[in-house]
C-alpha cells in the first residue's frame, strides 16, 4: 500500500520548474461586489482583497461575506518573493461551516504539506496555493508583454487543502467588463479542470490599464457552488 501511495504521488508529482519574468502589481485593497450560488440558493454579499507586496515579501488576504450568514470563504496567503515570484510559507482557508484548513510550505525541509492530509510533495520552487496564484498570475502577465494572447496557455503548481496539481490557465480573449470603475477592458484568463475531476473553476479579467488588477473573478465548485465577484473600488497603497 505504501508503494502505491509513494507510486501515486510521483505521479502526481510530474513536472517541470518554469522560471518566468514577474512584475509585482502595488499593493491595494480591492472591494468587490458579490453574487454566489450556495446549495441552490442565490445570494448577494461584497468580498474584499487585500494584496500587499514589499521589501521581499507579500501578503494575500481574501474574504467574502453575505447578510445572514456571515463569512463565505476567507483565504490568506503569506510569504517571500524568490526568483519564481511569490513563494507561499502558509496558506489558511476557511469556508461556511467548515473548519479551518492549513497548507504549509517548509522551505527548509523543501516539503509542501497539509492539515488535512498526509499527502507531501517535494518543493522545487514556483509553487503556489489557492489565494497566491491569481497574484502570481497577474504578476507573470504584467511581464509577459505580447506572449500573453489569446491562445497562450500558463502552468502554475497549485496547492489547495489537502493536496497539489498543475492548473493550467489559458488567455481567452480581450472584452469589456462594467465594473465600479466604469466600463474597463480586460483580458479573460480561464482556469478549466480535467474533465474527469470535479474542481474548481476559474475565470478571472485582468485589466492592464488598472496595474492588472482582477477586475472580476468567477470561482465554480461542482453544480451547486459558484462566487462572482465584480470590483467596485481599488485603492493603492
Amino acid at each position: 500500500m505504501l508503494a502505491l501511495t509513494l507510486g501515486q504521488a510521483a505521479a502526481q508529482d510530474a513536472r517541470t520548474t518554469v522560471k518566468r519574468p514577474f512584475d509585482l502589481p502595488p499593493s491595494a485593497d480591492l472591494r468587490y461586489e458579490l453574487q454566489a450560488r450556495h446549495r441552490g440558493f442565490g445570494l448577494k454579499g461584497e468580498a474584499t482583497v487585500t494584496w500587499r507586496a514589499g521589501d521581499g515579501k507579500y501578503a494575500v488576504n481574501a474574504v467574502s461575506k453575505v447578510p445572514l450568514l456571515g463569512t463565505l470563504t476567507e483565504d490568506r496567503s503569506s510569504g517571500t518573493v524568490d526568483t519564481h515570484g511569490l513563494a507561499p510559507a502558509e496558506f489558511h482557508e476557511k469556508r461556511l461551516r467548515k473548519d479551518p484548513t492549513k497548507t504549509t510550505f517548509n522551505r527548509d525541509t523543501k516539503t509542501l504539506g497539509f492539515s488535512e492530509s498526509r499527502q507531501t510533495y517535494p518543493l522545487k520552487g514556483g509553487e503556489q496555493d489557492r489565494a497566491s496564484v491569481t497574484w502570481q498570475l497577474v504578476a507573470v502577465a504584467r511581464a509577459a508583454g505580447d506572449k500573453f494572447k489569446p491562445g497562450s496557455v500558463w502552468h502554475f503548481f497549485v496547492a489547495g487543502r489537502r493536496d497539489a496539481e498543475t492548473w493550467v490557465f489559458k488567455v481567452v480573449r480581450r472584452e469589456k467588463v462594467r465594473t465600479g470603475l466604469g466600463e474597463v477592458e480586460a483580458v479573460l484568463v480561464s482556469r478549466q479542470p480535467p474533465a474527469d475531476k470535479k474542481d474548481q473553476a476559474v475565470d478571472v479579467w485582468l485589466a492592464p490599464q488598472h496595474e492588472w488588477y482582477p477586475v472580476k473573478l468567477r470561482y465554480v465548485d461542482g453544480d451547486k457552488e459558484q462566487v462572482e465577484q465584480t470590483l467596485s473600488t481599488v485603492t493603492k497603497r
